[in-house]
């Protein structure tokens, strides 16, 4: 028997194909191995806990906190990490209020909890997080999405941060927030802010649903969907709602994880939103900062079998190297996790099935999620972070478990998948309910790691060990007329008979943000003859013959590489 995502039962077998499986022997055969993910968190020094501010009285917020980020805020070359956390629910005593938590990176696997200097401790309910620089002054700011006021932190460029929400105008009032994103909408070269919101919940609107007699959290069915909020940056360090004048305020959505990235190639950034047991958005941009949802037609807000999901985290990369944005999506149990194909006409095809993207997915509920090449090879693997958010769910449903190992889905090079999580570490048996997920160089050595926050417990932290199948190229972008961060902007890599793109994404995945340093694996090429530059808004640079196996800082205006 599983439960469904409305509370609803019904028995069903779980089937799948057996191509997955054989694909995955013969890769090992010519390939000699999967990733390997181990895990270090003890070595970390971190010791942050999660919590979900629980009574057991099965408020609707609980199981959707929280997403962490990534980012280097003190400008010293390492990746730092920010875990938002939950606050006490009604019925909740507490002798030490939670916070948010941040921790330097300080080199060698070391990190130390500096929240209390930084100044960035927020005890509100935490769900999203994106980090940009929004004033264009060469250091990243946070924006957390709260259940409650949300927090805008300004960095001072000394170490700490100041909260300007008042100033700036962007608490977003009482909502129950999830993922957000800067983007430039507009193109003006500043970053705009896109706040999304999950459902209408509060205290006198809390009720409980049983299943077999047991309590479990009420779906999103039970509430009220309210519409996202979309900031035009003034330019002034305030912001204004422009959600009308831009069209996303007539959509109501459900709103859990989101990305922005240029899904059609005309040089705007658009809108994906994941909308839980509603169809997904995704909001068209005419190239002025007005929205369309085009989500319908554009084959993505539903998905093979013309069915709504549990929509948890979305990315977006190209992971079959034609040239075009790809969407991943999480979602609930007895749902695959979905991978739609760019088709390159506006249009995109759900090819969760034919590539194996979906393996092992479909009794668990998944939700970070990131494309990124763990082993160099030049195609990019998928990550799934996995968790049941009932955390009963084992006393009736005896398909699926609350606790659950993360997924590894290695790309195979042909446009296909295999399922290797159990072959990847000990990184990939830590069994957690985990939620937001990031993945990021932690140690400067050339490889991905990867960050998950779990709830109502400790982080994991996993150290990518893979066996290198290449060289890589890890770049930086520095915007002059353009936003600071180069957020939006299109990049281009080509190694000879290898040719990779990406873009510059602030917030994505399951209300998390990460991967602003752009990372390309690049197989056995050792040089990079072209690398090609389409900034949001002002135009196109190139940079030649780059030598491989670093970092490198590309400069808007500038042929030199740094």
């Amino acid at each position: 028997m599983v439960i469904l995502r409305n509370g609803r039962e019904r028995w069903t077998g779980c089937r799948w194909m057996l191509l997955p499986v054989l694909l995955f022997a013969f890769y090992n055969v010519c390939n000699g191995g999967p990733v390997t993910l181990r895990d270090v968190t003890k070595e970390t020094g971190i010791d942050f806990i999660h919590t979900d501010g629980g009574s057991g009285k099965f408020y609707a917020v609980e199981p959707f906190s929280a997403g962490l980020a990534l980012f280097d805020y003190d400008n010293d070359g390492d990746i730092d990490i920010y875990f938002l956390n939950g606050a006490p629910l009604k019925g909740t005593k507490v002798d030490k209020v939670p916070k948010n938590a941040l921790y330097r990176n300080e080199g060698n696997w070391k990190f130390t909890d500096v929240t209390k200097k930084a100044g960035v401790g927020d005890t509100g309910y935490g769900l999203g997080v994106a980090v940009g620089d929004y004033d264009n002054d060469g250091d990243s700011d946070i924006y957390v999405n709260n259940w409650g006021p949300n927090v805008l932190y300004r960095n001072n460029g000394d170490g700490t941060f100041s909260d300007v929400t008042k100033k700036a105008g962007v608490d977003c009032g009482f909502k129950m927030g999830a993922g957000t994103c800067f983007l430039d909408m507009d193109k003006d070269g500043d970053l705009d802010l896109y706040v999304s919101n999950y459902l209408d919940f509060s205290y006198e609107k809390h009720s409980v649903n049983t299943v077999s007699g047991f309590a479990v959290y009420m779906g999103p069915g039970f509430y009220s969907p309210v519409p996202d909020v979309m900031y035009r940056n003034n330019g002034d360090g305030t912001f204004t709602d422009v959600s009308e004048l831009c069209g996303v305020a007539g959509q109501r959505g459900t709103a859990m994880g989101m990305v922005c990235g240029d899904y059609d190639n005309d040089g705007d950034t658009d809108i994906y939103v994941a909308n839980d047991m509603k169809g997904n958005f995704l909001f068209s941009n005419d190239g002025t900062g007005k929205f369309e949802d085009v989500g319908l037609m554009a084959g993505v807000a539903y998905d093979l079998n013309g069915e709504e999901h549990g929509s948890m985290g979305v990315d977006c990369a190209d992971y079959d190297n034609d040239g075009w944005l790809d969407f991943h999506e999480t979602s609930y149990q007895t749902q695959w996790a979905t991978l739609y194909r760019n088709l390159g006409d506006g249009m995109f095809e759900d090819v969760t099935g034919i590539t194996g993207a979906g393996e092992g997915t479909f009794p668990l509920v998944t939700w970070g999620n990131s494309f990124v090449d763990f082993d160099n090879d030049g195609f990019r693997d998928i990550f799934i972070a996995c968790g049941h958010l009932q955390v009963n769910i084992e006393r009736y449903d005896d398909t699926t478990m609350y606790l659950t190992p993360n997924k590894v889905l290695m790309n195979t090079g042909d446009g296909k998948f295999v399922d290797v999580s159990d072959k990847s570490g000990d990184g990939l048996k830590v069994k957690l309910s985990s939620r937001g997920s990031g993945c990021d160089d932690l140690d400067n050595d050339g490889d991905i790691d990867v960050v998950v926050l779990n709830s109502r417990s400790e982080p994991t932290i996993l150290r990518n060990d893979s066996p290198s199948k290449g060289h890589w190229i890890q770049i930086r972008l520095r915007g002059t007329k353009s936003n600071r961060d180069g957020v939006g902007a299109r990049v281009r890599v080509e190694a000879g008979d290898l040719t990779l793109i990406d873009e510059v994404h602030s917030g994505r995945s399951y209300q998390s943000h990460y991967g602003m340093r752009l990372h390309f694996g690049l197989g056995n090429r050792t040089k990079i003859d072209r690398i090609e530059v389409r900034w949001i808004g002002t135009g196109t640079d190139v940079f030649r013959n780059v030598t491989v196996d670093r970092l490198i800082t590309l400069t808007e205006g500038s042929s030199k590489v740094e």
